[in-house]
């Protein structure tokens, strides 16, 4: 069995960032789920309805109480390579995940020298 992905992020951050990985992993799906935060939403009302886009705003608030009733890991400063990386390798356990998850987001991420 896989491991889910779930993408809390401020609107539309989440959804495109899930259509991005479904372009290049169609077959994931349902392993991978968005969650779309409003901006003004209060914490409570998106907790009700776990890579988070930035530590310690309403996305990230609302995964760590996700995360404390779960068997889960919460990686937040999610980007396209992360993200990629951790649906290629959902099938690792959680704690392997997580490292790849770390990994991508850090290695995905580099200067590009232009050609002169």
């Amino acid at each position: 069995m896989s491991t889910r992905i779930l993408i809390i992020a401020h609107a539309p951050l989440a959804t495109a960032l899930r259509d991005c990985a479904l372009h290049v992993f169609p077959e994931c799906a349902e392993a991978v789920v968005a969650i779309d935060v409003p901006p003004q939403e209060a914490p409570e009302v998106t907790f009700d309805h776990a890579l988070t886009d930035v530590i310690g705003a309403t996305p990230a608030n609302v995964a760590q109480r996700v995360v404390c009733t779960q068997d889960a890991k919460l990686v937040a400063g999610v980007n396209l390579p992360m993200l990629l990386r951790t649906v290629c390798y959902r099938h690792e356990n959680l704690d392997e995940l997580t490292r790849r998850a770390l990994d991508g987001g850090t290695q995905g991420v580099i200067q590009l020298n232009s050609s002169s």
